[in-house]
Parts: C-alpha cells; structure tokens; sequence
C-alpha cells in the first residue's frame, strides 16, 4: 500500500504545491492546516509519516511534536524557515526525526521522507535478550529496555541508536557513522543529532548521565559503548 503522509501546514498555496508533488511520487497526502487538527488526524488516520511547520495558528509546531510523542512513534519532519541551530536542537529535544529548512527542493524532502520511512521499516538484528549486567536487560523481541527491572520507555529513534550500540560493543563508532547507520547516509552532517540522542540514551539508562558506564566519549572521534567488565 502506499505510504500514508500527514502534512500539518497553514500555508494553503505551499500546502498544495507539497500535496501535489508528493502524490506524484506515490504518496496518499492527509492535510491539516493547524496542530490541533493535526493532533486529531494522527490519532485517527495513524499515518506513516507526519510534515509538521513551525510557524502556525492555534498551535505552533513545537508544541504539536511534543503533544504527537505522546501518542505516537510516527516520524515527524518538521519545515520552517528557522535556521538557527537551537531551533534545531529544539525540535530534536521534543521528539522530531528530521528538520528540513524552507526554502528546499522537492529531492531533498523525497529524500528525507524516504530516509525517516526506510528506518522506521527496518528489523533490528541480533540477540534476542542481551543482558548488560545486573542493572540493564534489552529484550529485542519485545523491544523492551528493562532498567533495575523496571521498563524504561524509549523513542523509535533512541531504541535504534542504542541497538546500533550493542552491534558495535566497544567499538568506537564516529559521529558519521551512527547517523549514517540510525538516520541514513543523507545525514552525515547533523552531529547534533547523535549529541541530543546520546543525552537522551544517557539520561534514561545511565545510573550516573554525567558520569556513564555504558555510553562513553571517544573525544575527537565519536561513541563506544561499553560493557562494565568487558575488556
């Protein structure tokens, strides 16, 4: 079936001109023209993937991505006209997948929205149950992190990066190389989301976050992820 995308945007001339390019290309386009709307269609539609804008009425984006994280893992894209790189880590922070800049070519947002769909499609390999040590337990059947024997809830995205970890146990995995393998070749660029993801991880399954066991800084390089007693 073709891949269902819900383009949240107030802009009505931008919107269509999106709608159209996107329908050309084999997509079903679900519109909203503001957050509350949108939140409502995600909940009813449950679409593949959502194009969510900054700038609205009613209900800015920001604040539409944190209310659709607690409803839903979909990949969100945010568009604005922002710029600055706050702005992008802000998004990141409240649960966005992917930040594209207006004005962008109609490659770039194909690209981008193949990339989120791709990685939300792939199975993650390897042990079924993987115990760290006697705090930390991934059961990958059932996509459960348990923490002191407690379930920890972790993003798609959070959940991938640290399965990218445990494929590369005391590896040292450059910045490149974890967006390469979490978010796809076309984001080599954006180290800020491997830092925002790794606070994330670090926060949830870290006894100390500013003093970590598991995920260390390879300063210069990147991330390794260690096994406590694991040469």
């Amino acid at each position: 079936m073709e891949p269902t995308i819900l383009l949240v945007e107030d802009d009505s001339t931008f919107c269509y001109l999106i709608s159209e390019k996107l329908r050309a290309e084999g997509f079903r386009v679900l519109r909203a023209n503001d957050g509350v709307t949108g939140i409502q269609m995600l909940q009813q539609h449950q679409p593949d993937l959502v194009l969510l804008d900054v700038m609205m009425p009613r209900m800015d984006g920001w604040e539409t991505c944190r209310r659709a994280r607690e409803i839903s893992d979909v990949p969100i894209i945010m568009l604005t006209c922002r710029t600055d790189e706050m702005d992008i880590v802000r998004g990141l922070e409240l649960g966005a997948d992917d930040y594209v800049t207006k004005p962008f070519s109609t490659m770039e947002l194909l690209a981008r929205i193949r990339a989120a769909l791709r990685r939300g499609s792939q199975p993650i390999a390897g042990k079924a149950i993987v115990h760290i040590d006697d705090r930390l337990v991934i059961d990958r059947t059932r996509r459960e992190v348990l923490v002191d024997g407690r379930s920890v809830e972790l993003s798609a995205t959070e959940y991938r990066l640290l399965t990218c970890f445990l494929d590369n146990v005391n590896r040292i995995l450059t910045h490149q190389s974890l967006l390469t393998q979490v978010w796809g070749w076309e984001y080599v660029e954006q180290t800020d989301y491997v830092k925002v993801y790794v606070h994330h991880l670090r926060q949830k399954i870290e006894q100390d976050p500013k003093r970590p066991r598991y995920i260390l800084t390879e300063r210069g390089l990147g991330y390794r992820f260690q096994v406590p007693g694991r040469l």
